[in-house]
């Protein structure tokens, strides 16, 4: 159950943010991904191509549910983030079988957030009941400082809406390298990440919360020791309303491996509440159903095993780490 409270009262305090317990989301609100990588659309679908894209995502929510039916999922830490646009039936079958809702409020593809149903937005948020709102957002805070200004202006409405309207808001936030820190790498995305990108990350939250942009749920990019994790639940945690945010992972379509270094990272660290995995889970048996290597049943257990494999991972991350074995 989430808490928050009208953005008017953000800067006194006088409610606090958060979201209580945990979640393991299966996010494919993707469009993009979708409708070029797996579907070769350029442009707009038409209605045929709508369709096909929505049937795709219901073979991913199948498999969500064929994995909480397999008794190896806490059902109350169950979550889906699916778009309106090619989200057919998920939305209202996630809240028919419990579980936390998520719903983008971004235009797909832009280099800057701005909404994706213009002034029309509260409308299509409080038409789908959900658990909480997600944004993403590119932010870098040495990056173009005038864009960061509109995007962050743009996003203050969105939060103070949805405390306003009592909804939750998950930021998701991306930091991409600019030139210059790039070239600072020697252009190793690699070293990028983990030498510079923690940092960078903390920064970009901090901006946000100046603007008053108020996060329940802090959407965020893998780091490589506790302490970095440590850092950036303190940043999103840093004044009295804000004690009871929490951080999640995202999986930014990542190998396996990689995804679970983060993952025993951020287990270590009081304050991450779980993760929100979309590509590293469903993309490779979408590949196979499509390229008719699986059949439908084939990749709905697919989908299945592949989110169990990270509910399971992260809970014996976090078993290991109250023993003290990491």
């Amino acid at each position: 159950m989430s808490r928050c409270g009208t953005g008017s009262k953000a800067a006194t305090g006088e409610y606090r943010l958060g979201f209580d317990g945990h979640m393991y989301v299966l996010a494919f609100d993707h469009r993009g991904n979708f409708r070029r990588v797996l579907f070769g659309i350029e442009g707009d679908p038409d209605e045929e191509q709508t369709a096909r894209i929505a049937a795709a995502k219901r073979v991913v929510f199948d498999g969500l549910v064929a994995a909480v039916a397999s008794g190896g999922v806490p059902e109350d830490r169950v979550g889906v983030l699916v778009d309106e646009q090619f989200g057919g039936e998920v939305p209202a079958l996630a809240r028919e079988n419990g579980m936390l809702l998520s719903m983008p409020a971004e235009k797909s593809d832009q280099a800057l957030f701005d909404f994706e149903y213009g002034d029309a937005f509260g409308e299509h948020i409080a038409a789908h009941g959900v658990s909480f709102t997600k944004v993403l957002v590119r932010q870098n805070p040495d990056g173009d400082a005038e864009g960061n200004r509109v995007q962050l202006e743009r996003l203050k409405r969105l939060a103070d809406w949805l405390h306003e309207n009592d909804t939750a808001f998950l930021y998701e936030l991306l930091v991409p390298p600019t030139e210059d820190q790039l070239a600072a790498a020697d252009g190793d995305v690699l070293r990028f990440e983990r030498e510079q990108r923690p940092e960078l990350i903390r920064r970009a939250m901090a901006d946000a919360q100046a603007a008053g942009v108020e996060a329940d749920i802090w959407k965020l990019e893998g780091v490589h020791n506790p302490a970095e994790a440590a850092m950036l639940v303190a940043q999103a945690r840093n004044a009295p309303h804000r004690e009871d945010v929490v951080c999640v992972l995202l999986g930014a379509g990542a190998p396996d491996e990689r995804v679970r270094e983060w993952m025993s990272t951020v287990a270590a660290v009081e304050g991450y509440a779980g993760f929100a995995i979309g590509r590293s889970i469903w993309m490779e048996p979408l590949r196979r159903l499509l390229a008719h290597e699986t059949d439908r049943e084939g990749a709905v257990a697919e989908i299945a095993e592949r989110y169990l494999r990270f509910v399971r991972f992260y809970e014996e991350a976090v078993r290991s780490t109250a023993a003290g074995d990491i």
